[in-house]
């Protein structure tokens, strides 16, 4: 049923003012709608990406969205972290880190969190 439709990734924030800085500012997306002061859609190559108001933001623990950027991960978080965006650095099984980059076999992965915590990731794939 849904095999053959487009899935967009929400995130929750406290205060959108901050959260577009974030997301326009520092990682470059470009709004294509906005919903007042409640949410605001961002078009991310062809997916899109909506960041929403809510009491809820920052609470889940676990990667939020991905985006991924092919063998060009290194360059990007070099370009993010040029921005001031602050990479998050895990020790997990199986994982070595290369700069903000964590690597595992081919597989390259590199976290980071926006303003209210939700976690980002830029992976290879």
């Amino acid at each position: 049923m849904l095999g053959n439709k487009e899935a967009v990734a929400t995130i929750s924030v406290k205060d959108l003012a901050v959260a577009k800085k974030f997301y326009e500012g520092a990682l470059g997306l470009q709004a294509v709608d906005a919903q007042g002061s409640e949410a605001v859609t961002y078009q991310s190559g062809s997916s899109k990406l909506i960041v929403y108001k809510s009491a809820y933001a920052g609470t889940n623990q676990a990667t939020a969205a991905n985006w991924m950027v092919g063998a060009d991960i290194e360059k990007i978080v070099q370009g993010l972290a040029d921005r001031g965006v602050r990479f998050e650095h895990y020790d997990l099984p199986g994982l070595t880190r290369e700069g903000h980059v964590h690597v595992a076999g081919p597989m390259k992965v590199a976290w980071f969190k926006d303003p209210d915590g939700n976690i980002l990731a830029l992976m290879n794939g």
